[in-house]
């Protein structure tokens, strides 16, 4: 056979190779996506989801890429995968990449039905406070999601008996963000000038739950 065409033939399998893997990442499910659409079908098509298995008698990569492979994290986090071989610790730290830009954002402009699903009851009402009263002293924000500069996961936990387990990510973030008065004034802030801020947000979730999604439990700076 013509070697042009032996090189043509390998160049194409790999072109196949690359975009099948480029559809796997993007449609994946990371637990943070909002609601479907009241309505939507689901696609026959659907690839099915990929399952992460515990390595035996070697490390996994998926826990020792982020955590101490001899730490308590990393204990915790292979009983999650075990309870759940669909967990990815990778994947969750892209959700919650995801989720950290749209809560921020969804509680700064004081949209938090938006994110109802997502926050426990704690979560919700300590935000809620904080936008009520904004309302009343007729305070409006105005801000502008940048970007994560950094995200680590520096805690996890697996309650044995109940399957609940908790994520603990570190984020340093940047944006920009003025608030404003009833007159239009800026009374705190710079629309040109970016910002950074450092949260601690803890995540929930139970193993054996068929919900993908995880809950903001508790905050921190």
């Amino acid at each position: 056979m013509d070697p042009a065409v032996i090189q043509l033939l390998v160049l194409a399998g790999i072109a196949v190779f690359l975009i099948m893997r480029l559809r796997s990442v993007l449609g994946s499910r990371d637990g943070f996506e909002k609601p479907p659409v009241n309505g939507s079908a689901p696609q026959d098509n659907a690839p099915a989801p990929r399952r992460f298995e515990v390595i035996e008698g070697g490390p996994d990569t998926d826990i020792t890429d982020h955590v101490d492979e001899d730490s308590p994290e990393a204990k915790a986090l292979a009983r999650m995968k075990e309870v759940d071989p669909d967990f990815s610790v990778t994947d969750f730290l892209s959700g919650a990449r995801g989720a950290y830009e749209m809560i921020l954002m969804s509680f700064e402009n004081g949209t938090l039905d938006d994110i109802l699903p997502f926050l426990s009851r704690d979560v919700f009402e300590s935000f809620d406070e904080v936008v009520q009263i904004r309302e009343r002293e007729g305070l409006r924000v105005e801000a502008e999601f940048v970007g994560v500069r950094e995200l680590e996961l520096v805690g996890a936990t697996f309650d044995e008996d109940s399957a609940e387990a908790e994520l603990t990510v570190r984020y340093v973030g940047e944006l920009t963000s003025v608030v404003r008065n009833a007159e239009d004034e800026i009374i705190e802030g710079d629309p040109n000038v970016i910002k950074r801020q450092k949260d601690v947000w803890t995540f929930a979730r139970n193993m054996r739950s068929d919900s993908p999604n995880w809950k903001l439990v508790a905050t921190g700076g």
